[in-house]
């Protein structure tokens, strides 16, 4: 999301900024290798999001570890995500789709896929891909294209660790296995930059995704994440 920053309350700190753009909906979440938020914390935040004229907010994918502070402070869960997990020492083989590496001229492009394979809610902006693109301190843009884009994929690699970012592929098109293919190569890319295990959430009923993560070695933690919500009325922010 673009307009992210940091705000502080004594040592600690969360990101903050607008969901997708929205001036209404702002986005909280933590800071990459901090504690988790205390209540103090996201109750400030809070108040100075509805200082600023935000209305509701919505946190960042969260860890049950993760989420205490938030839920003390009013939040409630709004959608609900499935992790899951696979080490990268053995990997399928490449499927042999025609992919190739993105470009920016394909953004418009994917961000049309996105739109279609997405519920409105979970749908990128050119502002969320820049961020899915930047979570990670390597990150690679994948596309599936055959006379037109018909999928991507951005895979990221923070020290041992892979994450597959984000995958679409064009629904009319669903069942050629370009979303196989897709993941495959991500998996690939990880393992040769040295990562050694990988993480993907995919929605709670997004069984097609979910299938896909199993068939492709793919195992459910025992807890999943959360992006939790509140609403940001004055009456609620002093108590």
């Amino acid at each position: 999301m673009s307009g992210l920053r940091v705000v502080r309350w004594g040592t600690e700190r969360l990101r903050v900024g607008p969901w997708r753009g929205d001036d209404r909906l702002a986005y909280l979440a933590p800071v990459a290798e901090t504690p988790p938020a205390t209540v103090g914390l996201v109750r400030y935040c809070c108040r100075v999001l509805a200082d600023e004229g935000y209305v509701e907010v919505v946190t960042g994918a969260l860890g049950q570890g993760e989420q205490r502070g938030f839920l003390e402070a009013g939040f409630a869960v709004r959608e609900e995500l499935h992790l899951l997990s696979r080490p990268l020492a053995d990997l399928p083989p490449n499927p042999g789709a025609p992919l190739r590496r993105g470009r920016r001229r394909d953004r418009a492009a994917v961000l049309d896929i996105d739109t279609l394979a997405f519920p409105p809610f979970w749908r990128l902006d050119e502002a969320g891909f820049s961020e899915a693109m930047a979570a990670t301190r390597r990150a690679r843009f994948r596309v599936a294209a055959q006379g037109r884009v018909l999928g991507y994929a951005i895979s990221g690699r923070s020290g041992t660790r892979g994450y597959l970012q984000r995958l679409a592929v064009d629904p009319t098109v669903v069942g050629r296995g370009l979303g196989r293919a897709l993941v495959v190569d991500g998996l690939r890319w990880m393992r040769r930059r040295g990562a050694s295990q990988v993480v993907v959430n995919t929605q709670v009923g997004n069984e097609r995704a979910l299938r896909l993560y199993q068939h492709l070695g793919f195992r459910l933690e025992p807890s999943g994440l959360a992006v939790l919500t509140r609403r940001l009325e004055d009456r609620e922010l002093t108590s």
